[in-house]
């Protein structure tokens, strides 16, 4: 009788250890389960959190059963790091699912877009992007400015040369930040967010054939002052034949373009004849000896890829002066001095 009641109770632990057992392990698969809703939240894990502080914050959320339960599973599964960053969670999610999306670092990447306009400087672009991505004016002229990051793109890019390197230029990357729309994260640098734009640049420039014994930097240079001059592509193949013209005759430009970016004044603004004498590298007036028959020192601002396709194709005219009216857009062209005077005089 004595055994008989012996492996009765034995029978009946062994039956209560598996219903508890079993139980158990249904508890924890079950507090590993996500929710009905399909529900998505935005979860942050903050730096330097623990796993604990992490699992209460999910908790806290409602996005996870159990703590115990997922702590547990997290003891189980040592290797797992739980990475800080902004994470998009669905209530309907099972913890293991969570925790290797936060293994994974899948974070959610916040984007910014920012679209740089044909015929802007560097100082323009420096407004939008301080604009945009919050970062201080001050901040982005520092690295443009920067001698050796500019050297090490001059290094990592064969299109940039030394000819950027030049103390005269304002901003070595004038001119070559291609217009165009971009996608930039939220948080990057301004050292990223250019070398992704001159990534851009590369592909770009890559087809370009240049044969008229002038440097890309040259090209950009003439592509720049198009760019400001003329809006109509005819009319940019015009300007661009008339800039070679006066190089070929070894005169100065007189493209008031220039005298504008060499004083930083914006066009519509009265240029003073201090303005047209200044002796500056950028500042091709007739009244500035010092650029009699050159080209300014570098790009003016950053050119379409039109402009510089129409320096590449100038128009087979033979005009030596122009004149545009940069309220209309029209451009009008002339083959003499006196034609020109004409032309300005009509024009008011």
């Amino acid at each position: 009788m004595k055994k008989i009641r012996l492996k009765k109770w034995v029978l009946i632990v062994l039956v209560v250890l598996i219903i508890l057992i079993g139980g158990s392990i249904g508890l924890y698969f079950f507090g590993l389960t996500g929710f009905k809703e399909a529900e998505s939240v935005t979860f942050t894990v903050q730096p330097g959190a623990s796993k604990i502080e992490i699992v209460d914050d999910l908790k806290s959320a409602g996005l996870i059963r159990s703590k115990t339960v997922s702590l547990l599973y997290l003891l189980f599964h040592k290797d797992i790091s739980l990475q800080a960053g902004q994470y998009t969670i669905a209530r309907n999610m099972d913890v293991p699912d969570i925790l290797d999306k936060m293994n994974k670092g899948d974070i959610d990447l916040n984007t910014v877009t920012i679209t740089f306009v044909e015929g802007k400087n560097m100082n323009d672009y420096m407004d939008l992007i301080s604009t945009k991505l919050a970062i201080p004016k001050e901040d982005i002229k520092a690295v443009l400015e920067d001698k050796e990051f500019i050297k090490s793109l001059v290094e990592k890019y064969d299109f940039l040369t030394d000819e950027i390197l030049n103390d005269n230029i304002y901003y070595a990357l004038e001119g070559y930040l291609f217009p165009d729309t971009y996608e930039f994260l939220e948080d990057i640098s301004v050292q990223d967010l250019i070398i992704k734009i001159l990534d851009h640049t590369k592909t770009k420039l890559a087809d370009l054939e240049i044969n008229n014994g002038y440097t890309l930097h040259q090209v950009l240079t003439m592509a720049s002052i198009v760019e400001l001059e003329a809006v109509d592509q005819t009319d940019r193949e015009k300007v661009a034949q008339v800039i070679y013209k006066r190089l070929e005759m070894g005169k100065g430009l007189g493209m008031d373009v220039t005298t504008y970016y060499a004083v930083q004044k914006t066009l519509g603004e009265e240029l003073t004849m201090n303005d047209l004498k200044s002796i500056n590298y950028y500042n091709t007036s007739e009244s500035n000896p010092v650029m009699t028959g050159k080209l300014p020192i570098g790009p003016i601002c950053n050119p379409s890829l039109e402009s510089i396709e129409a320096v590449l194709h100038p128009s087979a005219t033979d005009y030596m002066y122009f004149y545009a009216n940069i309220m209309t857009h029209e451009v009008f062209f002339a083959n003499t001095y006196e034609e020109f005077i004409e032309i300005q005089r009509n024009a008011g």
